[in-house]
């Protein structure tokens, strides 16, 4: 049995979404850092950093990190799952799926933790990096719809796409993808609705 160590609206999300889509069943653990508790101590025995998603194989294996995670999911099941078979395409998947954590996942860091960032920061310092931060995400979101919207399957949604729709749910980018870029935001709109995912999607934004 796998055990995912995650939380309502955060990355855990995605990985939830392709376990729906690849029909793998989980243990569930409720665990954040921002959550004290039995969750979080758990989690901190299998992932001292303390970060989610962290997923646990069968076998005790640790996965952290939800592009490796995904990625591994994509290799581990049939071809054209989570990943896909033509080698062309796979390349062009795991390109994104680096790029979402590299360019995006990062940004939001800094934008939910600026103090980590800056010493001393006081409170319009903290504004000053959240919104230099907030337009720098801004504009990676827009390259990334232009660079991949092409090829984005929401139909069949695989780790790029569950990845990109949990991760632009925050700090304003769907608001701004929906203006800037409307077709990439009508996609992202469909990989919530897929059947196989959408009950996930309820969940943590309900």
């Amino acid at each position: 049995m796998l055990t995912l160590y995650g939380t309502l609206r955060s990355g855990s999300a995605a990985i939830e979404a392709a376990l729906a889509r690849a029909g793998l069943a989980y243990t569930p653990v409720d665990a954040a850092s921002w959550n004290p508790g039995p969750g979080l101590d758990e989690l901190r025995r299998v992932n001292p950093l303390g970060q989610i998603p962290t997923l646990v194989l069968a076998d005790g294996t640790v996965l952290t990190e939800s592009a490796a995670i995904l990625i591994h999911l994509g290799l581990t099941l049939p071809p054209g799952l989570l990943l896909p078979g033509d080698a062309q395409a796979r390349a062009r998947a795991l390109r994104g799926l680096v790029y979402i954590p590299a360019n995006c996942y990062s940004a939001i860091t800094v934008i939910d933790y600026p103090e980590r960032f800056c010493e001393p920061c006081d409170d319009a310092m903290t504004e000053r990096i959240r919104a230099g931060t907030r337009q720098t995400l801004h504009h990676h979101w827009r390259v990334f719809a232009d660079e991949f919207c092409v090829g984005f399957d929401a139909g069949a949604p695989g780790s790029l796409e569950l990845l990109a729709t949990v991760v632009s749910k925050w700090s304003g980018t769907r608001a701004m993808l929906q203006a800037d870029r409307p077709a990439f935001h009508a996609q992202l709109l469909r990989v919530e609705q897929h059947p196989e995912v959408a009950a996930v999607f309820r969940r943590h934004w309900a």
